[in-house]
């Protein structure tokens, strides 16, 4: 006979790999200067971080408030994504420019294009074609 074991449906990461508060608060810092470069619009900005519009203002303007679970896993994915570029195109304006730029691999559409559909598993898609591109396990 076989047992079955309960399985949590949101498991706990770990203490070790949680994000906190003062990483997020910095993971925030460097989006606002990643999302100028990218030239997204606050509307842009604030679906990414699936904030609504006067919020991403506010924090922007250098009032930043608390992110839950959510949010910060949208930083980490979105810095991940950074991260995977400058690996791929080095100091090249490349990597600011790839979000823009159509791809196959997202039916013609940019990157960006996939990401403002809003959702978490939009932006995480990119994070893992661009892991997969340079290499990564």
């Amino acid at each position: 006979m076989i047992a079955l074991v309960p399985v949590d449906a949101a498991p706990h990461q770990p203490a070790e790999a949680r994000i906190t508060a003062e990483e997020a608060q910095a993971m925030f810092r460097a989006v606002v200067k990643l999302f100028a470069r990218w030239r997204l619009t606050d509307e842009q900005a604030a679906t990414l971080l699936d904030l609504n519009i006067r919020t991403w203002r506010r924090w922007k303007g250098g009032q930043p408030g608390q992110l839950g679970r959510d949010g910060r896993t949208r930083l980490s994915n979105l810095m991940g994504i950074h991260k995977a570029l400058r690996i791929i195109f080095g100091r090249s304006d490349r990597v600011y420019e790839w979000v823009r730029a159509g791809n196959d691999a997202f039916g013609g559409r940019s990157a960006l294009e996939v990401m403002l559909r809003g959702e978490l598993a939009d932006i995480v898609r990119v994070r893992r074609y661009l892991d997969a591109e340079r290499g990564a396990w």
